[in-house]
């Protein structure tokens, strides 16, 4: 028997066994975290709530449990999810930027491209004030029950990929059908740059690549790999990195606040812990995951210096539209920016350090 699980947005079709699957909790533990991931046990998500797991139950004596659910047993989508934690019927969980847009649009600078340059900077900007940010107007448009812990990855980077031709430049996009999420930015950044946006459901993603219904998407390579895309005609990666896959975690405020401070620093100390594997695992899962394209017969572009400038220019209509139609749109806009920046420059004073 077969069901179709959303995780925030993100389809797969897993085996009923990986919907019942419960990690223990302990029975002796004054606190218990009622955790929610998706159903695939391979991922960077899972790889995150053991981690997490594994350090608050060890740092707490035993005084926090903490008790994982895969899949839907507890809520079935990004909307239903974040109720169940500012419900306090469950305590955490993670969500894409697009499962979690419908309550706090402003998460959806995640879509914007081409803002943070690569792995370095967005892990330094990811550990700062900028989360801040995001947690001060979460709590406050969830009426103090919904907290932003910590910001992971879940997947790598977005690039374009294709069944038709190499796109080295904005323009070989144009006119191309470009499978979307039903959402306004990520429609606004396909038609910015000439495509045509073509909002389809996950779970028919392959059948619309066989049949033509659409002829690229936005994906991290893992999906693309897992969801075995190649067989349905998908031949050509461009790695533009267009958009970094946040991983947002979320985490009912009430419990937390209502933990002794010594336990709460476990917490916050274990959400480190838990974003540093998400940064991790996603960068040795894409390995393998580039080289089985390859071997299969894909084709991966890596755009110039100046062609990729070519693609920022071109989404610049789409920087204009999150700031004028996302409430809190042009604050988080600027402070990403500036985060981003100063990450750039700290990495560029470093780097000069190591080489002299």
């Amino acid at each position: 028997m077969i069901k179709t699980i959303a995780l925030a947005g993100k389809w797969v079709a897993a085996g009923l066994a990986a919907t019942v699957l419960a990690v223990g909790a302990s029975s002796a533990a004054e606190y218990n975290l009622r955790s929610v991931v998706g159903p695939d046990l391979n991922d960077e998500d899972y790889d995150g709530i053991i981690v997490f797991k594994d350090y608050v139950e060890s740092r707490s004596n035993g005084e926090i449990s903490v008790e994982i659910f895969a899949g839907t047993q507890l809520c079935a989508n990004g909307a239903e999810c974040l109720q169940g934690i500012s419900d306090g019927t469950m305590d955490v969980y993670i969500s894409t930027s697009g499962g979690a847009a419908g309550i706090f649009p402003y998460v959806q600078i995640f879509d914007l491209p081409y803002l943070l340059r690569d792995d370095r900077v967005a892990e330094k900007v990811l550990e700062g004030d900028f989360v801040h940010l995001l947690r001060d107007f979460a709590l406050e448009d969830s009426g103090g029950t919904i907290r932003l812990m910590t910001i992971g990855n879940t997947g790598g980077w977005r690039n374009f990929a294709n069944t038709k031709k190499v796109v080295q430049m904005p323009s070989d996009l144009e006119g191309m059908k470009i499978r979307t999420v039903v959402a306004d930015l990520p429609q606004e950044l396909v038609k910015a740059l000439g495509a045509s946006p073509t909002p389809i459901p996950w779970p028919e993603l392959f059948t619309s690549f066989q049949t033509g219904v659409v002829e690229g998407s936005k994906n991290g390579i893992t999906d693309i790999m897992g969801m075995k895309f190649p067989d349905a005609g998908l031949k050509y990666i461009t790695l533009d990195g267009h958009a970094y896959m946040g991983a947002l975690w979320w985490m009912n405020n009430e419990k937390f606040m209502s933990m002794p401070e010594s336990l709460r620093m476990v917490v916050v100390d274990g959400f480190s812990q838990l974003q540093q594997a998400t940064f991790a695992s996603p960068k040795r899962k894409s390995i393998q995951a580039y080289k089985d394209f390859v071997e299969i017969g894909g084709t991966i572009y890596v755009p110039t210096p100046e062609e990729k400038a070519m693609f920022k220019e071109a989404a610049e209509p789409v920087f204009a539209w999150f700031k004028e139609n996302v409430r809190n749109g042009e604050q988080v806009y600027g402070a990403l920016v500036e985060d981003a920046a100063e990450a750039e420059a700290a990495i560029a004073a470093l780097n000069q350090a190591a080489v002299n």
